[in-house]
């Protein structure tokens, strides 16, 4: 990309307009890092929360910027061409589409938000789409897939340089789809601009994130974007765009006039174009009737719950929008034995049911509670924390779910981060009666409690944490591992 190109992107003055257009100069990279400056490069500008690109122009020209994005006046020395926009970051996603040929467009995109399931869902997609010769990569929580490859994630969802720059490696691997879950704080942000997603998927929306967001109507609005932001045209030649949302949910159905794509509405409740009737659920398995428009189709799922069977309805419809047969997307589904850190049956010789999950929301860690209650036979054991520097709001939530929906609760440390472990215990507490949960600061200590109390036939709940193999305490991230913990216990108990 040329400096004389980025003339038909930015939104600027005539006189940089003509600037632009002058030069002629081919750029070498583009970032927002000061510290991935190189000769030739175009560097944007970013003020955030700790750090102003603005405060640094002189040494990034030095370093060899030929272009400069800002958004307020700044002096430096040197012949790099300054442009000045009303937003950089929004210049940095319109000039990284551009940078990296705009790689969206070239691969089927699946974009999946909500509050709970979306990492479950990217990966029942790409287990689908890979089955039937779609290469498939993913974005999200746990990591990027790029062909073969598994990068690690910062975010979610990530900035748009990034983004772009993860999808051009797709395909450049030959990958033709990607699975990519959208967090509503990214939508805010504006990460997600310039990506062309195909098929947006709604999942459901419960209290989280509210310390970003303030309010739960501003948290739906922000969900909201991801269907108000897919295509409004309807070109002979272009690829149709579709929404796939959950029903059963009331945002969603505030959704259905959000998008002018095809809408395609699942549940289990009797409402939806796609269904799930009759469903039952074992400590081994899921089993349901999946209907859809006039066809019904037996389904056993290797995952367990009725969260997992919305789950399967979100990934099938996605699926099923792309062109792919009902009975391939089943096949598929039934072969999926589950998701790291996703109600992840750890195996040990004590026939204790003990189960790692990533429920960190009220309404997730009710689900994965009610879905063990539905098998279990004795006690019920549910270690559960909440992350410090967090919303507040849902700490003695959280606390009361844990105590109403399992025998026995012992309340622990999540990723405290800068708060103090103990506070944050205080407020998890702060509503229940003395007596019915146990306290132990330590998770570490809190887990190999309750397995060590747990006898044969009882399941433990091991929840928060899910895939993580880290714990933030301070500033500093300590390696753990709830999966490796039972692990480790149970080696000591041979």
């Amino acid at each position: 990309m040329k400096i004389s190109d980025c003339a038909a992107i930015l939104q600027t003055s005539h006189r940089d307009q003509r600037v632009l257009q002058a030069q002629d100069v081919e750029l070498t990279d583009l970032t927002q890092n000061t510290k991935e400056v190189k000769p030739g490069c175009c560097f944007v500008a970013i003020k955030g929360v700790h750090f102003d690109g603005h405060e640094h122009i002189q040494e990034v020209v030095d370093a060899g910027a030929k272009l400069v994005i800002v958004e307020r006046p700044v002096e430096f020395n040197g012949d790099a061409v300054v442009v000045t926009v009303p937003n950089t970051y929004k210049a940095l996603a319109q000039l990284s589409t551009r940078f990296f040929g705009d790689p969206s467009r070239q691969l089927t995109m699946f974009g999946v938000t909500g509050t709970n399931g979306k990492t479950t869902i990217t990966h029942l997609i790409d287990q689908i789409m890979e089955d039937h010769g779609v290469q498939t990569g993913i974005i999200g929580t746990m990591y990027s897939k790029v062909g073969t490859k598994k990068l690690p994630a910062v975010n979610t969802t990530p900035e748009p340089l990034t983004a772009q720059r993860t999808l051009s490696e797709m395909v450049a691997a030959n990958d033709q789809a990607c699975a990519m879950e959208v967090s509503s704080i990214a939508l805010v942000q504006g990460r997600a601009w310039g990506i062309d997603f195909d098929t947006v998927v709604f999942t459901n929306l419960t209290e989280d994130h509210l310390d970003y967001h303030k309010t739960f109507e501003n948290y739906f609005d922000a969900k909201a974007l991801l269907f108000s932001q897919l295509g409004n045209s309807y070109h002979v030649g272009e690829k149709t765009k579709s929404a796939v949302i959950n029903i059963d949910d009331p945002h969603g159905k505030r959704l259905l006039e959000k998008t002018a794509a095809n809408i395609l509405t699942y549940g289990a409740k009797g409402e939806g174009i796609l269904q799930a009737k009759n469903i039952q659920v074992t400590n081994k398995d899921t089993k349901f009737d999946l209907q859809i428009y006039d066809e019904t189709y037996p389904v056993q799922l290797k995952l367990m719950g009725n969260f997992n069977v919305y789950n399967a309805l979100a990934a099938f419809g996605a699926c099923y929008e792309q062109g792919l047969e009902p009975a391939e997307i089943i096949t598929s589904l039934e072969s999926v034995k589950g998701v790291r850190g996703r109600f992840q049956v750890v195996p040990n010789e004590k026939d204790v049911t003990v189960i790692v999950d990533y429920a960190h929301t009220p309404d997730g860690l009710e689900n994965v509670l009610s879905t063990i209650n539905a098998f279990a036979k004795q006690r019920v054991f549910c270690v559960v924390g909440c992350g410090g520097d967090r919303e507040t709001t849902k700490r003695p939530i959280m606390g009361n779910i844990a105590v109403q929906h399992s025998t026995d609760a012992v309340l622990t440390s999540d990723n405290p981060r800068t708060e103090d472990p103990e506070k944050i215990l205080d407020q998890v507490v702060a509503e229940l009666k003395p007596g019915t949960f146990t306290r132990m600061t330590d998770r570490r200590a809190a887990i190999n409690f309750a397995l060590g109390e747990a006898k044969a036939g009882d399941v433990v709940l091991i929840a928060g944490k899910g895939h993580e193999d880290y714990q933030i305490i301070g500033t500093v991230k300590h390696h753990f591992d709830d999966v490796e913990v039972v692990n480790d216990f149970y080696k000591q108990e041979k």
